[in-house]
């Protein structure tokens, strides 16, 4: 687990955006429900993010025992991500706050590339 970067917290909000508050965090928690990804899969998925920032959320997510990273030991390199079991207990949250940002798109009439269901 990663040192957290305050010792202490007013909330347990505060810690969990702390945890899943990274730019592509909940994104990638998203797409990793029901399913185990590669990290080039993941790379295609969420396209707009640099290498180095789609490294790092994913460190961040491991070290804090979001996903499982398994490294096959082949060349070239075989990587792929799932939740973990403390991963599989954001499902709920993900899914509500996909589904909270798909009605402020649509009440403010801005267009969505995502045409998948609301439930991911």
């Amino acid at each position: 687990m990663i040192k957290r970067k305050k010792d202490k917290y007013q909330c347990p909000l505060e810690v969990t955006m702390e945890i899943i508050g990274g730019k592509y965090k909940g994104v990638i928690i998203g797409h990793l429900i029901d399913k185990t990804l590669r990290y080039n899969e993941l790379q295609k998925l969420i396209s707009h993010a640099t290498p180095k920032m789609l490294i790092q959320q994913l460190k961040e997510l491991e070290a804090d025992g979001i996903i499982n990273r398994k490294l096959y030991p082949i060349v070239p390199p075989k990587t792929e991500y799932s939740l973990t079991e403390r991963g599989k207990t954001l499902i709920r949250a993900i899914i509500e706050l996909n589904k909270w940002g798909m009605k402020y798109l649509k009440e403010e009439n801005i267009p969505c590339a995502y045409k998948g269901s609301v439930d991911l």
